[in-house]
C-alpha cells in the first residue's frame, strides 16, 4: 500500500478503513483479475468497504498506488520487490496462509483475518486423455525437477512456493480452488459484460 496511509498493520488497515466506509480505494489490473478478487475477498472477510478502481494491467494501477491515487492493492513479491526494498510501498501481509522464505518477518493476512488465502497458483496439464502411465511419468519427472536445491533457491528469490504432488492431489487442487473463486467472483459481482 501507499506509504503515506497509517497503518503498518493489517489490523492497523481494517480498523483505518473501517473508520473511513468507501473513502480506500484498492486497485487492480483489472475487473474480475486475480488481485481485483483477492482485495474484494479480503473487504469481505474483513467486514469493510472499499472501493474497486480496476485497471488496464497491472502497471497503471501500481503507478497510481506509488503516486497515493489509489491506496492498496493485492500484487505478487516479483513485481513489489524493488519498491518494497525501496521503500515507495508498504508489504503488510501474504495474501497466502504460508510465510515466504523470502519475507520471513511479514505476517500472512490469515494471522488477522482467519481462513484467508487468495494466493495465485500455476500448474501444468496434460490434454485430456493422455494415459495415465505419461502424466505419471511427467508427475515424477516435475516432481524431481522441483525438488533441485538450484530450482528451489531460484523459485525461493521469486516468492514463491513450490507445491509437489500427484495428479490427483493437483485434480482436487483445481476443484477446490474452481469453487472458491467461484464464490469470489459472485461476491465481487463480476460479469462478462
Amino acid at each position: 500500500m501507499n506509504p503515506d496511509v497509517p497503518a503498518n498493520s493489517v489490523a492497523e488497515l481494517v480498523a483505518y478503513a473501517k473508520a473511513r466506509p468507501g473513502q480506500l480505494n484498492y486497485g487492480s489490473g483489472g475487473a474480475g483479475s486475480s488481485l481485483h478478487l483477492a482485495a474484494a475477498v479480503f473487504a469481505q472477510r474483513a467486514g469493510i468497504d472499499m472501493v474497486h478502481v480496476p485497471y488496464r494491467g497491472g502497471a497503471p494501477a501500481i503507478a497510481d498506488v506509488l503516486s497515493g491515487q489509489v491506496q492498496v492493492m493485492f500484487s505478487d513479491v516479483v513485481t513489489m520487490a524493488a519498491q518494497m526494498k525501496g521503500g515507495k510501498i508498504r508489504s503488510l501481509a501474504i495474501a497466502s496462509n504460508v510465510k515466504l522464505p523470502t519475507l520471513p518477518n511479514t505476517p500472512t493476512v490469515a494471522e488477522t483475518v482467519p481462513g484467508f488465502d487468495t494466493s495465485s497458483w500455476w500448474g501444468i496439464c496434460a490434454p485430456r486423455g493422455t494415459p495415465s502411465e505419461i502424466v505419471n511419468k511427467l508427475n515424477a519427472e516435475i516432481n524431481r525437477g522441483l525438488a533441485d536445491p538450484k530450482i528451489k533457491q531460484r523459485f525461493d528469490e521469486m516468492g514463491v512456493l513450490i507445491l509437489r504432488g500427484s495428479p490427483e492431489d493437483f485434480g482436487k487442487m483445481i476443484a477446490d480452488e474452481t469453487a472458491k473463486w467461484g464464490k469470489a467472483v459472485k461476491f465481487a459481482n463480476v460479469s462478462e459484460d
